[in-house]
């Protein structure tokens, strides 16, 4: 019995131009896919991530939506949630489909609420709520992260935090850089991760520096950042709203605000020639982070469809 094509559509996730911000690829109907098919795909596509959309388990909810780096499946990503619920709108709204305003993914790490950002109708991006409070877990000594970064130790700073594995649905190693001179210099040491990574679920870093002219603490605080992946297929991701969002947290909660609303800008992708923006805020009471939000816009750029064989007419895997 031939197998029917099945449709893919990309974007380009936290950009206003076609090949800046962080591209993901979207298989719009990925019924009958095992994880083994999933992720020989994600490989094909070989983007950062590649995420497979199927039917919701509860009638209430969006959609399913299964994530896949070019190695492995993730429980839950920034870009790929915002590029997915971008391009699912941009589908109903070019087949005439009203949509609502708020969509909610099934994923692995819980549930992921994400809200829709319009421009006179149209669906420019979307702004998520992470799925799970932040968690820090082990911290890392200065010239570890140093030598893993290619750096010397004198530009890793330990002020605030030390380098800190954290994690608000996905863990990442954050490492807070001394300046932005230091963060253009970075560059992944592959003996030193293979020495430290991977720990308590992190296979990557997460370099930043806060810019020079924000006043600490600042109603809105702009960091610059590069996110190092070799583990994943990517040497380098332009764009990584889980880890932003996670840094996010671990800032506020390291704050002084007992209950307040911050905001976050964060550049990153700039030295890779990929410029994106991440727009943030993080939500505190009495000394907790209760609610963590990274949002973007996003291009739409390809679309196509390929044909599986062997693929059955139901889900293999759960």
């Amino acid at each position: 019995m031939p197998q029917p094509k099945r449709r893919y559509v990309t974007a380009d996730v936290f950009t206003d131009e076609m090949f800046g911000g962080n591209p993901v690829a979207v298989v719009l109907d990925a019924r009958g896919l095992s994880t083994a098919q999933m992720q020989s795909i994600a490989l094909e596509f070989n983007y950062s991530e590649t995420t497979f959309v199927l039917a919701p388990r509860h009638p209430t909810h969006t959609a399913h939506v299964r994530i896949f780096t070019p190695r492995i499946e993730v429980p839950f990503a920034g870009h790929p949630n915002i590029g997915t619920a971008f391009l699912l709108a941009r589908e109903l709204e070019l087949h005439g489909t009203p949509t609502i305003d708020a969509f909610v993914f099934e994923e692995a790490a819980g549930l992921v609420s994400l809200r829709l950002i319009r421009d006179r109708g149209v669906t420019i991006g979307a702004e998520l709520r992470a799925p799970e409070p932040l968690s820090i877990r082990s911290a890392v000594v200065r010239t570890v992260a140093a030598q893993c970064l290619s750096l010397p130790v004198d530009d890793i700073a330990v002020t605030i935090h030390p380098p800190q594995i954290i994690s608000v649905g996905l863990p990442f190693l954050a490492v807070e850089l001394g300046s932005r001179d230091a963060l253009r210099r970075a560059k992944p040491n592959l003996t030193a991760y293979e020495s430290l990574l991977p720990l308590d679920g992190a296979d990557s870093i997460y370099a930043y520096t806060r810019d020079d002219t924000a006043r600490p603490y600042s109603a809105e605080t702009t960091l610059h950042a590069r996110m190092f992946c070799p583990f994943d297929g990517t040497i380098e991701d332009p764009a990584t709203g889980s880890a932003t969002a996670a840094t996010m947290a671990l800032l506020a909660t390291l704050g002084n605000g007992l209950n307040a609303e911050r905001h976050w800008r964060v550049h990153q992708g700039v030295d890779m020639g990929r410029p994106s923006l991440l727009l943030g805020r993080t939500e505190t009471r009495n000394g907790l982070v209760v609610a963590t939000y990274v949002s973007g816009h996003c291009v739409p750029v390809m679309e196509g469809s390929f044909v599986l064989e062997g693929a059955t007419d139901c889900a293999v895997d759960p």
